[in-house]
């Protein structure tokens, strides 16, 4: 079997060479540090839950950029890059399967509005748009449906998080809501 790769803060990456199985096409990036996400334990209490918590704060504060009348978008607190949104309905409902046509309708206007101001103001060039459904599918807070909208750019990707243990987000989060807020059309929010 091959040496494993150098540890990374304890946790030591491996290469697959040496395990039984049919090789493939595909490329692995294995990321140990996302475990804290689906372990357990670290899913909060229904009365904790930061998706519920937002909508009862100020805007600025819960770094929502809309509210819509069934659902509204805010910042990734944690963002994979930076403008990273999360559109989230109002009422506290785990899978997309629970949600009524009033709150699908409106994830997927604020998706498509999202998209437009992202691409107005942060120039992006693509998108990575999902749900994850349940802890067992990686859902971080896996109680209160959200969908990710995550702007790319070419050239976006590096190794810094895996080799540094960092992500280099460019812009702090409260300017990139103010930015994202103004540039929001008044007549797709309330």
């Amino acid at each position: 079997m091959d040496a494993p790769h150098p540890s990374l803060d304890g946790v030591e990456a491996e290469r697959g060479a040496g395990f039984a199985a049919v090789p493939d096409a595909f490329q692995r990036l294995w990321t140990p540090h996302r475990l804290v996400y689906i372990e357990n334990g670290q899913q909060p209490d229904d009365d904790a839950c930061p998706f519920c918590r937002a909508p009862e704060m100020e805007d600025e504060n819960a770094l929502i950029v809309a509210r819509g009348e069934h659902a509204y978008v805010l910042l990734n607190l944690y963002p994979y890059n930076s403008g990273h949104l999360l559109v989230c309905p109002y009422r506290h409902i785990a899978t997309y399967d629970e949600a009524s046509p009033a709150e699908v309708a409106e994830i997927g206007s604020l998706t498509q509005t999202a998209m437009r101001v992202l691409t107005e103001t942060a120039h992006c060039q693509g998108f990575n748009i999902g749900m994850n459904q349940g802890r067992i599918a990686g859902a971080g807070i896996a109680a209160h449906l959200h969908q990710h909208i995550v702007p790319r750019w070419a050239l976006d990707s590096n190794f810094f998080p895996i080799i540094a243990g960092t992500k280099a987000v460019p812009r702090l989060l409260g300017e990139v809501r103010d930015e994202i807020a103004r540039a929001w059309p008044s007549d797709s929010a309330q």
